[in-house]
């Protein structure tokens, strides 16, 4: 049930969010005078609406997102009536054009901003003090060893049984000593044991205040250096273990409003940076999802759908995770929000290339005393439009479809 519950909430969100980026869209063309007629909740058939002033609002059947009319969008528009030529929007100056079809972006990163301003505002930031690195070395104890380095995926059939597992190991116990050797804390446990080549290996642990000792086979694993996770990848031994916090020591610590704001821009501008450069690696991404649908593992980093990303929300609130619930919701909102920006036509960054294109040729043209060219003729670009709608359309059923058969997971069985 806390599944279901998760999964509709996640989608109710995005929903919400999709329905705010229009709303940026409207209340900024209003601000500046251009004439919007409809904003609707929904697609399809109208089961709700009324109107106030010149514009109807109202929510249709299928709750897929939502969308705002703005009078005269292009030249080529003809839903432009008698008197209001002066409002439609082409008509208007390029920075008024680029605002009201930048807010729409810009919203989604308002909402970004907040939700992690609030994650961090209500639930604190990570407690230094329950770091591993200073804290004693609980370990919660794996079933496998995911061999490369990748730490998020789940165990696969072909992955080594986890060594600590086989041992006799069990969650919560302290590991002391690795082959002699005394490891304080949990940070200390990892640089003994990839110092430690693979095989067998004397481990000194504490479980309940009683100390014992067992052999444990190390195996070879893929992972990059202790606190630089970007560094070059190599051959190190493994032990199938993760930190495991004690319960009595605070996963966070509350903080005041203003490093608040102080942790929340330094996250936006990572996110930023990682959805940029996830955006940039998404043609890599699609073999790995054809592959995913044919049947093979799912990557861990290939894209996600709203289907996808409700499932994962669904999964946070079955374990009650309502951080990770909120930090995912804050990714995606970036995600849309950079995605919709990108100079490519019928996204608001194909529109907005083209009022500066045109502001750039006019200038440019009256710089050589020539005519000015006018506007850029839309009809001309609807091929170039309908290709770039047809490949999202079918990257789009591309990633539903995998996230249908073969969904990224959160917990790891």
């Amino acid at each position: 049930m806390a599944y279901v519950t998760g999964l509709v909430l996640f989608a109710l969100a995005i929903l919400v969010s999709v329905c705010l980026h229009e709303a940026g869209h409207m209340i900024t063309a209003k601000m500046f005078g251009m004439k919007v007629t409809r904003y609707f909740v929904g697609f399809g058939p109208t089961l709700w609406s009324f109107r106030k002033g010149e514009t109807e609002y109202g929510v249709k059947a299928v709750p897929l997102g939502g969308f705002v009319k703005i009078v005269g969008m292009t030249p080529q528009d003809d839903d432009v009536e008698p008197g209001d030529e002066q409002r439609a929007m082409w008509r208007f100056p390029v920075w008024k054009r680029t605002i009201v079809m930048s807010a729409g972006s810009v919203t989604h990163f308002a909402l970004a901003f907040l939700i992690i301003l609030g994650i961090f505002t209500f639930g604190g930031k990570p407690n230094p003090e329950a770091g591993p690195d200073r804290q004693p070395a609980f370990v919660q104890v794996l079933p496998c060893v995911v061999v490369e380095n990748d730490a998020n995926r789940a165990c696969r059939v072909s992955d080594p049984h986890g060594p600590a597992q086989l041992a006799g190991l069990k969650d919560g116990d302290k590991i002391t000593a690795v082959a002699g050797t005394p490891t304080p804390t949990y940070d200390a446990l990892v640089t003994a044991i990839r110092s430690t080549p693979p095989g067998p290996v004397t481990i000194q642990y504490d479980r309940g205040g009683q100390l014992a000792t067992t052999t444990i086979t190390l195996v070879a694993a893929q992972r990059a250096p202790m606190g630089n996770p970007t560094g070059d990848v190599g051959t190190v031994s493994a032990m199938g273990v993760t930190f495991a916090p004690p319960a009595d020591v605070a996963a966070t610590v509350p903080v005041g409003v203003g490093e608040a704001f102080t942790l929340t821009g330094s996250v936006m501008k990572a996110s930023v940076v990682g959805v940029a450069q996830a955006v940039k690696k998404f043609p890599q991404k699609v073999p790995k999802l054809w592959a995913a649908l044919s049947g093979g593992e799912r990557d861990q980093e290939t894209p996600i759908s709203v289907v996808g990303a409700s499932r994962l929300g669904g999964e946070t609130v079955q374990h009650g995770l309502w951080v990770y619930f909120f930090g995912i919701l804050a990714s995606l909102n970036l995600f849309v929000g950079i995605f919709n920006l990108l100079p490519l036509l019928p996204l608001d960054g194909g529109h907005i290339a083209i009022a500066w294109f045109e502001r750039a040729r006019s200038w440019l043209y009256a710089r050589f005393g020539r005519r000015d060219p006018g506007r850029v003729d839309y009809l001309k670009l609807m091929p170039v439009t309908y290709a770039v709608i047809l490949v999202f359309g079918g990257l789009t059923l591309l990633t539903v479809a995998a996230d249908i058969v073969n969904p990224i997971t959160l917990i790891s069985p």
